[in-house]
């Protein structure tokens, strides 16, 4: 995150929104689905475990196997298949204890597991019927299925437990050729094992690398899911924007009207890694309030050692996180992202009549402004010191005074209480029109956009993504018109697909009132299907959300030669 400049004595605060946060997905879910997940945003923070035998290699899981990745893109890779793809034959983890992991959860102050029952090198941690290369294999000198003791032991620890599954298999000998149904049915077996016999499952985090619903046949798959398991929640990764989004490795844009969870690794790589950099407590903490604060949940992900421990730095580091939790988690639990904008500075939560302004800044002069609220703020106090803060509200703002040293880093809460409950839904904000979401995909929001290619057509697809077909186009390009002008703040695709995976492409957005005039506000190299980006501008030197236009252009860049270009979800967030 780039850091804010200040031009001003105090620490200024981008506009609040005048729509308040919602407590679940769009207001168009049904009942079921808002009870659904409710639980879910109350918890906040889960952990996230990638492990298997690539722990023996030190290696990243699935990504480092040196061999064809087929109907993916190529490349990368520092470990042979014949060696990797027998590290299972050595890979014996006498040391796991699912109730040790589980307490160390706990003492993080997490509420939920999700851990990679398989990832894309094939490799199953359950006794799969699928195949034989698996935990329990005859060649293992484990021979212990994982994936039921972690569940179990999860349960009997009052935790929530998800099976995350990757549907690219490396290794599968039919996957994207002529034998591709077979490979959906081997898939499809997989996740109804995982589904049946594990008891609960609360959450099926799927791993799809942009492939289109029909390539995985998400349809049929997630009716199976859902008649076997009713109560759980799936991602947004096999195809289907199902109930939560996931930006990955970063911290996503703010969004309140539709789940998101950000996912994290505690170190620099998914899987163990010998003297892997691990993040400072400082930081592990802004990632989290700036999560939440943001509407989200963040999934911080840890890699075991081959041996089946947690390694002791990462569970001393996850433990800290626990102990600020335990002083400060009544900002962070069962709350929602708002009333105000966050943002370097931080942001602010609120539950009922109380909102926690969650500062990763020590304000010049030791002065927070806030905007205006429709709420009239009764006290102000620091969340863990006995002591208020003093304020002044008017029609232009709310003034908090911390007092010199009123900051105390890494994140000082001051807890505000309001005369009534804010309740989702209720305008909170005295200036400026709703923060809402254009969508050209899922549930509609407040309007739909329309979509046309600047050359060739735009095709919607039986799974709702748009493809832009073009003939002899080397920058192959999707326009949105909203109708009307807007002002923009963020932009995001979910399943971005084009045909030139293995070569070196660029990604470009631009905007424009009349459709005429176009300025670039982003030229960056393609990475994950998944694709978010925040529309700022600059004023008087500090940098504001928020840039007007009427239409928004997203392209791919070739170079010479031909191409198409398959974007799914696409969203647009204005005010």
């Amino acid at each position: 995150m780039r850091p804010l400049l200040l031009a001003l004595a105090a620490l200024s605060i981008a506009p609040a929104m005048t729509s308040a946060p919602a407590t679940g997905p769009v207001p168009t879910a049904s009942p079921e689905a808002i009870k659904r997940i409710r639980w879910w945003e109350d918890a906040k923070f889960g952990l996230f475990i990638h492990w298997g035998p690539v722990s023996l290699a030190g290696t990243e899981i699935g990504w480092s196997r040196k061999a064809e990745r087929r109907g993916y893109w190529q490349g990368g890779g520092s470990v042979p298949p014949d060696r990797y793809d027998n590290l299972y034959k050595k890979f014996n983890p006498v040391a796991f204890d699912p109730a040790e992991w589980t307490a160390i959860a706990k003492d993080a102050g997490m509420k939920y597991v999700v851990l990679t029952t398989r990832h894309h090198d094939g490799f199953s941690l359950w006794d799969t019927q699928a195949n034989d290369y698996k935990i329990t294999s005859s060649e293992s000198p484990y021979r212990k299925d994982i994936v039921k003791m972690l569940a179990d032991a999860t349960r009997a620890a009052g935790l929530r437990f998800g099976a995350y599954y990757s549907q690219p298999d490396w290794l599968n000998p039919d996957a994207f050729t002529e034998r591709h149904a077979n490979y959906q049915a081997y898939i499809f077996n997989q996740v109804r094992e995982l589904m049946s016999n594990y008891g609960r499952v609360d959450i099926l985090w799927f791993d799809g690398l942009g492939k289109s619903a029909n390539d995985y046949g998400a349809v049929p798959m997630h009716k199976m899911v859902r008649e076997l398991q009713p109560q759980i929640l799936i991602n947004n990764r096999n195809g289907l924007p199902e109930d939560f989004d996931t930006p990955e490795q970063r911290v996503g844009t703010m969004q309140i009207n539709r789940p998101w969870e950000s996912c994290i690794t505690i170190c620099r790589q998914w899987a163990w890694m010998p003297n892997d950099v691990m993040k400072p407590l400082d930081e592990c903490l802004r990632i989290l309030v700036s999560t939440v604060t943001g509407g989200g949940n963040l999934l911080l992900n840890v890699g075991p050692m081959p041996d089946g421990r947690i390694e002791p730095r990462q569970v001393e580091r996850l433990r800290e996180i626990g102990a600020w939790l335990r002083a400060n988690g009544e900002a962070i639990y069962g709350t929602r992202g708002g009333p105000f904008r966050n943002g370097t500075w931080g942001g602010s939560t609120y539950r009922d009549n109380t909102i926690y302004v969650q500062l990763l800044q020590a304000p010049v002069g030791g002065k927070v402004r806030l905007p205006a609220l429709s709420h009239r703020l009764v006290s102000a106090r620091f969340l863990n010191a006995d002591r208020d803060v003093a304020f002044a509200q008017n029609d232009d703002g709310i003034t908090l005074d911390l007092g010199a040293n009123g900051f105390a880093g890494p994140v000082t809460i001051l807890k505000l209480t309001a005369e009534e409950s804010i309740t989702p839904g209720q305008a909170l904000g005295l200036k400026g029109g709703a923060f809402d979401d254009v969508s050209l995909y899922g549930t509609p929001r407040q309007a739909d956009a329309i979509a046309t290619a600047s050359t060739g057509e735009v095709v919607k697809e039986t799974d709702g993504r748009l493809t832009v077909k073009t003939k002899n186009e080397s920058k192959p390009s999707l326009t949105l018109d909203l109708g009307a002008q807007r002002e923009l703040t963020a932009f995001s695709a979910v399943g971005i697909e084009h045909n030139a995976f293995n070569s070196n492409v660029d990604l470009h957005l631009a905007i424009s009132s009349d459709g005429e005039k176009w300025e670039e506000i982003y030229r960056g190299s393609y990475g994950l299907p998944q694709w978010e980006l925040p529309i700022t501008q600059h004023v008087a030197g500090i940098q504001h959300p928020g840039r007007p236009a009427r239409f928004l252009r997203v392209w791919i860049d070739y170079g010479p030669g031909g191409g198409s270009l398959k974007i799914g979800r696409v969203s647009l967030f204005a005010k």
